[in-house]
């Protein structure tokens, strides 16, 4: 008898845990996200970075555990900005994360653990397992790639889709504007090979989503 209560009461035990999610999971603590400040905001702020858009920056660098600079546009870089898009992972992750709704002309300072910056591996002067902080100042913002606006002009019927006659239209056009010539076979095996690495779903289009979260550049 007393054997069956037990039994009966780590069976409730297990159901309940299972049904709370409280099994195990609940004792990992979630993975650490960025942390930004912003050390200076401009009164005006005319637009705000979004996910596809390409950004000029300065930056500066520190390993947080020392602080020693590990790179800096200033110095490293003959002084030039940099430009990269957002969103992509073309930087680290915590620069996708960090850098969003920015104002051109303001400045933060992101602290990204190692999850979202180099990891295990480190890279160059950065050990492994470094979090990492950065001083970063946006100069400009112009519409990547990757932005609605380019999907809009891509999107000839805005149905909020694109198919390969309207993605090989506007490959021609590109090509032409910077005096390329290819011939349509061309064109239409490099419109294959977009839809093959761009079309997740495999419906024949490439939708706004699609468009705008992939990696691969059109």
């Amino acid at each position: 008898m007393a054997g069956a209560m037990a039994a009966a009461l780590l069976l409730c035990s297990a159901l309940l845990c299972a049904a709370l999610g409280c099994a195990g999971a609940a004792l990992i603590p979630p993975a650490p996200d960025v942390k930004v400040e912003v050390l200076h905001k401009p009164f005006l702020c005319h637009r705000k970075t979004k996910w596809g858009d390409m950004m000029l920056v300065h930056y500066e660098g520190y390993l947080e555990r020392d602080g020693s600079m590990f790179h800096s546009t200033h110095k490293h870089n003959n002084g030039q900005p940099m430009w990269f898009t957002l969103g992509i992972r073309e930087a680290l992750k915590g620069w996708d994360r960090g850098l969003k709704d920015m104002c051109v002309g303001e400045k933060r300072k992101l602290t990204i653990p190692p999850a979202l910056a180099y990891g295990k591996e480190g890279k160059g002067k950065i050990p492994p397992e470094s979090t990492l902080i950065f001083n970063i100042d946006l100069l400009e913002i112009r519409n990547g790639p990757r932005s609605h606006e380019s999907f809009q002009e891509m999107d000839l019927n805005d149905d909020w889709k694109l198919s390969k006659q309207e993605v090989k239209i506007y490959l021609k056009k590109e090509f032409e504007k910077h005096g390329a010539v290819v011939n349509d076979t061309q064109h239409d095996a490099l419109v294959e090979d977009i839809f093959d690495k761009e079309d997740e779903d495999s419906d024949g289009f490439i939708s706004a989503r699609e468009f705008t979260y992939k990696h691969d550049e059109l």
